[in-house]
């Protein structure tokens, strides 16, 4: 029998996203493609609990307002639990360092050896924790995830192909 901890826990969690297509824009197939990709990774394995809130599992709403990302949180099957605007400008430098490096990736598997592959791809995973760390402070009094759900919902981030 789970205890009052497990029960607790598994509903600190996310059981669907919805990107806005309002504030949004939709993109080519291959885009879209990993927006819903990283949006079933998300889904699949997270931990994720507003501040303050013991309800759950939630519902997340992603949007754009006046240059903000919007999380619009709800629980599952019932109201509207917060609303949090994160500015863009922390992300801009690392989701465009980012976007260079996994060109340089797709590139580099074409002709470049191993060794310079996997450096390569090092320093891809390292802006990606960066990004995940920055993602993770700037939700620190607004909603609990752990590291991976941060490197989930970054990848969701950079997959929405927002401008910086």
């Amino acid at each position: 029998m789970p205890s009052t901890a497990d029960a607790t826990k598994s509903k600190a969690r996310l059981v669907g996203i919805e990107i806005d297509d309002g504030s949004i824009a939709r993109a080519s197939a291959d885009v879209e493609h990993e927006r819903a990709t990283a949006i079933w990774d998300l889904i699949e394995d997270n931990s994720f609990a507003p501040v303050g809130h013991d309800g759950g599992p939630y519902r997340l709403r992603l949007g754009i307002v006046e240059n903000r990302l919007a999380l619009e949180i709800s629980e599952e099957k019932g109201p509207p639990v917060a609303v949090h605007l994160l500015s863009l400008t922390p992300f801009r430098k690392i989701v465009k360092d980012y976007f260079l490096v996994c060109e340089s990736y797709f590139a580099a598997i074409r002709t470049a050896t191993p060794s310079q592959i996997e450096a390569i791809d090092m320093g891809r995973r390292g802006l990606h924790n960066d990004g995940s760390r920055v993602l993770m402070d700037r939700l620190a009094d607004k909603v609990e995830i752990d590291f991976d759900t941060a490197r989930r919902l970054f990848t969701l981030i950079c997959a929405l192909h927002w401008k910086g």
